[in-house]
């Protein structure tokens, strides 16, 4: 991986990329296609410029987590194929600029919304990449502390990849992480408590993510985050007839142990995996962990 650092990193940013146009925005930078001036193959460049973050007296947390995304994506780059892969880094005294994997099937949020609930088989094939990716991102010492369908994004091929990694933390010295962060229907109840915290957050929001492809709604609903985060602390998990029909009691209880508001009676990312502890969430769950190359887990 390159990097480009003190005053030229914009600069150096464009000699070794041709910049195209833009793909997406985020809260606080936008997402542009870029191409090696080298190869041509095509990226993804996220652009986070640090003077909106000033202007606007943002949380100093936000600051910090944009400085620091270069490094902790760098780590889980290789942890899994399930992971969008950083290529390069470039940063300066204005901005931080990722070279990232270009994932052109859009993204779970949107393929929700537009075909409604997954059917279990498929369901189960996403929930098995994203579980793959969080547990190689947790070996690594880094929660990615955001996971929701609008950061799963699919390849060329069609494969789940877990990106934007802006709020992501590192524990891999046995620290523990505080702090509210996260989006409202997918944080954890311990981080809403204001309670330390560790990986397991992720699993919470990857529980809440499998509620929503096999349902189509969330499990812990407010019209407010007040009241969302109301939801998600009394965690009563239900699975309502209508919206449920056709999920199997496996399912339903895999997303029990998902979604434990007891932290130490939660399933880790690779007990989700596991083979001592999977559940038949579908027969594809074989032929989808042989495909796994990068898998570290005994399954």
């Amino acid at each position: 991986m390159s990097s480009g650092g003190g005053g030229g990193g914009e600069e150096a940013l464009r000699r070794e990329y041709v910049i195209g146009d833009e793909i997406g925005r985020g809260r606080f930078g936008t997402v542009r296609r870029c191409y090696s001036a080298a190869t041509g193959a095509a990226f993804a460049l996220k652009s986070t410029p640090k003077a909106p973050l000033r202007e606007l007296e943002a949380d100093p947390l936000d600051l910090a987590l944009a400085e620091q995304e270069p490094k902790v994506h760098l780590l889980v780059s290789a942890a899994s194929r399930h992971v969008v892969a950083l290529h390069a880094a470039f940063e300066d005294a204005d901005a931080v600029h990722l070279v990232l994997d270009l994932c052109g099937g859009g993204d779970l949020f949107s393929l929700v919304s537009a075909r409604g609930p997954i059917p279990e088989p498929e369901a189960a094939d996403l929930a098995a990449q994203l579980a793959d990716a969080l547990a190689g991102c947790h070996r690594r010492g880094v929660a990615h502390r955001d996971v929701k369908p609008d950061n799963l994004f699919f390849d060329g091929g069609g494969a789940l990849r877990l990106g934007d990694f802006g709020s992501a933390a590192w524990f891999g010295d046995g620290r523990p992480m505080t702090g509210l962060v996260g989006t409202p229907y997918y944080v954890a109840p311990e981080v809403v408590a204001g309670r330390e915290y560790n990986e397991k957050v992720d699993v919470w929001s990857a529980g809440v993510v499998l509620y929503v492809m096999l349902s189509g709604t969330v499990p812990f609903y407010g019209a407010n985050a007040a009241e969302i985060f109301e939801a998600v602390l009394r965690g009563n998990l239900r699975f309502p007839p209508r919206a449920f029909a056709g999920v199997s009691p496996e399912a339903k209880d895999l997303m029990r142990r998902m979604l434990c508001k007891d932290v130490s009676r939660r399933f880790s990312a690779e007990q989700v995996l596991s083979k001592k502890n999977r559940y038949p969430l579908c027969p594809l769950i074989d032929s989808i962990a042989a495909t796994l190359n990068c898998l570290h887990v005994q399954i």
